[in-house]
């Protein structure tokens, strides 16, 4: 992976109550990535849950396709301090995509085209709190932003919402990710300001 594209300078805070600590809003969509933008096609683009037991479950893009859709209006939260707020997506739940798996895993690292890697709790990605996202502001996600279709689970920072996502393996104990093992935090709860280990 290459180094990290610059951050952005904070701004005061607003005081409506929405931001979390720490954070201000932003009223573009700031880029932050590690390394280069991966330009994934569609054609070969597919999605795979991999249990602690090795047994796995793949989706082609048709396949999601076929899956019903829901589209969630959300606040996003960057670990960089910005803040967005009612970002509004299209994609498949979580929920639907793992309802069939047979797993008694407690943890989940997510696995994204171009080597990125992130942990999360199961329950993090169950009960209507995240999506496998295709689609943003009426359009399709843009590569920069992790299209053709990324993790989003708005409740934790940014970084845990994996651009570029291509597959789930369920885990009995947790494993650090890419940034985890960097030194963030291995949750990210933006409202209580989890950016680094010891948080």
């Amino acid at each position: 992976m290459g180094t990290l594209s610059p951050g952005f300078q904070g701004r005061p805070r607003s005081s409506d109550g929405r931001l979390p600590p720490g954070q201000y809003e932003a009223y573009d969509f700031p880029v932050l990535s590690a390394g280069p933008t991966p330009r994934v096609s569609r054609d070969t683009w597919q999605f795979t849950v991999t249990t602690e037991t090795g047994a796995e479950r793949t989706w082609s893009w048709k396949d999601l396709m076929g899956l019903a859709s829901e589209r969630p209006t959300v606040d996003l939260h960057c670990v960089t301090k910005w803040s967005k707020f009612e970002t509004h997506w299209q994609g498949v739940s979580l929920d639907l995509l793992l309802a069939d798996v047979e797993t008694a895993a407690e943890f989940a690292l997510v696995h994204a085209y171009g080597g990125y890697t992130t942990n999360l709790p199961l329950e993090d990605l169950l009960d209507g709190q995240a999506w496998i996202a295709y689609g943003y502001d009426g359009e399709d996600v843009p590569p920069e932003h992790g299209g053709p279709a990324r993790l989003l689970v708005p409740h934790l920072y940014l970084w845990k919402s994996a651009k570029w996502v291509r597959g789930i393996q369920l885990l009995l104990e947790d494993e650090p990710g890419f940034w985890e093992s960097a030194g963030y935090h291995d949750y990210g709860d933006p409202w209580r300001e989890q950016r680094y280990q010891g948080d």
